[in-house]
């Protein structure tokens, strides 16, 4: 496995580990499994484009009236202390620390009426849009699975699915294991903050390029694979996934110092925190987000922070809000300049929102009941807000959106019909890929 290792992590409210990192293609039980794919494409005649998305995931719960959705004549436990901004679409107005958003909001889709939550502190539900209970045989797919399974292009020079969602032990998430799509399209991962050593079966970055140990490191998988029957030698797609690892491509697309220092700086850098509960808020992820949509990934999706927040809320908010807010701006006007916007959908979320009361330790605590999700690009209708909530900020009001409605809009902008599309389970059943009932959202189509 492709990895940058990092030993940090922190914790959720529940105790659960966290840990930050990066995950990039298809690479599976300590080798290559990249030709199982470059194979399946040439048997199908697929296609390529350069439909793409960046899913940023927000891990614990942002306080979703604190953001977008702010109650400002809500009793004052409730409303909190934050005002709200014009932004520069009539009628729209978000959290006066989110002013770089405020000034393209024309630019975003703003969902206050997000509803569906199953209210587990894990990512299983943002990276697959289902519940992790009754599971089809073999799990379900990640997003990122299911589009390296119907779009993938791997000759590309970065594979389809680059993960950076965060690891929790003793949850339901897929992490790094086998959905009913199999192994070749499970993630290609550089662990960590990509600071760390890169290493491919023992060969570090520095050594990639060279043919020689990185052949060898093949034949001895091969030795250990073969002899448990998982697969059969190393053939021709072998040679030419070793291509796209070793062109420089892939490394290029991953090394930041190749950018240009003015964008750079535009995105920001966040903090590498990791003290006592807090995390890192690595805003150059958002800048590697958009070079892997350049090179060829189709999913790329990263964590941002922590934001259990049970206590002290609005100092937390204010930490973490700016830094948000650059790197989320950078990257929705980087696409928009660079002419990506229209093919690339980004989408900003996490697991639950938070109650509409403040506690005794000025937090908001898990509401499942309804959150909210920030939409940009992949050629829709943006400038709009979708659904609203009560007085309180507890309830969805008007226009409930379900989150498998997100997960339709997200394949629709891929190209992909939900209503038509299954995929076969290990037990040979066919899987829709979102509950039937569940459409793309009209609003921004």
């Amino acid at each position: 496995m492709l990895n940058i290792f990092d030993q940090s992590a922190s914790k959720f409210c529940n105790q659960i580990s966290r840990r930050n990192f990066i995950k990039v293609g298809a690479l599976g039980l300590g080798g290559l499994s990249l030709p199982q794919v470059l194979k399946a494409e040439k048997q199908s005649g697929k296609s390529s484009s350069h439909k793409s998305i960046i899913m940023i995931y927000l891990p614990g719960g942002p306080p979703h009236q604190d953001m977008y959705d702010l109650k400002t004549d809500a009793p004052a436990e409730v409303r909190g202390e934050f005002k709200a901004i014009s932004t520069n679409v009539p009628d729209i107005r978000i959290c006066e620390h989110l002013p770089r958003l405020a000034r393209i909001a024309d630019q975003c889709v703003f969902v206050n009426s997000l509803v569906g939550s199953v209210g587990q502190h894990a990512s299983f539900q943002c990276m697959t849009g289902h519940n992790s209970v009754n599971q089809p045989a073999g799990g379900w797919p990640e997003l990122g699975s299911a589009l390296s399974h119907l779009k993938g292009n791997p000759r590309a020079i970065s594979p389809a699915y680059v993960n950076l969602s965060p690891r929790m032990q003793h949850t339901p998430y897929n992490f790094g294991k086998n959905s009913f799509l199999g192994m070749a399209h499970t993630p290609f991962n550089p662990n960590g903050e990509m600071k760390g050593d890169m290493t491919l079966n023992g060969i570090t970055l520095d050594r990639l390029h060279d043919r020689k140990s990185l052949l060898n490191s093949f034949d001895q998988f091969r030795r250990d694979a073969d002899s448990s029957g998982v697969m059969q030698g190393l053939d021709s797609f072998n040679e030419q996934a070793f291509g796209v690892l070793t062109s420089g491509g892939l490394v290029d697309a991953l090394d930041l110092s190749k950018e240009d220092p003015a964008v750079r700086e535009r995105y920001g850098t966040g903090t590498e925190k990791k003290q006592g509960d807090a995390a890192p808020r690595l805003n150059e992820q958002f800048l590697l987000a958009r070079r892997l949509v350049e090179a060829g990934a189709r999913v790329v999706t990263l964590s941002y922070s922590f934001w259990d927040w049970h206590s002290r809320n609005f100092k937390r908010a204010k930490e973490n809000f700016p830094d948000f807010d650059q790197a989320m701006t950078a990257l929705i006007e980087d696409l928009h300049q660079r002419g990506m916007a229209e093919d690339t959908t980004v989408i900003a979320w996490g697991e639950f929102g938070r109650t509409p009361m403040i506690n005794k330790q000025g937090g908001r605590d898990h509401w499942p009941r309804v959150c909210n999700a920030l939409l940009a690009g992949g050629g829709m209708k943006t400038g709009q807000v979708i659904g609203t909530t009560d007085r309180l900020g507890g309830e969805a009001k008007d226009r409930p959106v379900h989150f498998q409605e997100v997960f339709a809009t997200l394949y629709h902008n891929m190209g992909i019909d939900v209503q038509q599309l299954t995929l076969p389970d290990h037990a040979g059943r066919p899987q829709y890929l979102v509950d039937s009932g569940y459409l793309p959202l009209a609003e921004v189509i």
